[in-house]
């Protein structure tokens, strides 16, 4: 195993972590602003009033998009099972 084979898996994983998050960040991104503006309309400073819909709105997306995580992260199992026997060999 060359630092090249090292570096293609590390550069695989965190490309894989990214896809696999970016649709919970997404949704606490849009949740934090529309918190954020109508905290902000309202002018009301209250901090559970941040966090609560956000925590409920990324338990619902990991719901949504559970399947597609999984689909995400088996498949980088399954690429990196598969490319041992080429580092092995």
């Amino acid at each position: 195993m060359t630092q090249g084979d090292v570096i293609a898996i590390l550069q695989d994983a965190i490309f894989t972590t990214i896809k696999a998050s970016m649709p919970m960040l997404l949704v606490a991104i849009v949740v934090g602003l529309i918190v954020s503006i109508f905290q902000a309309t309202t002018q009301i400073n209250e901090q559970t009033l941040a966090f609560v819909p956000k925590i409920l709105c990324i338990l619902l997306s990991i719901l949504f998009f559970g399947g597609y995580i999984l689909n995400t992260l088996s498949d980088f199992v399954v690429r990196l099972y598969g490319s041992v026997g080429g580092f092995l060999g």
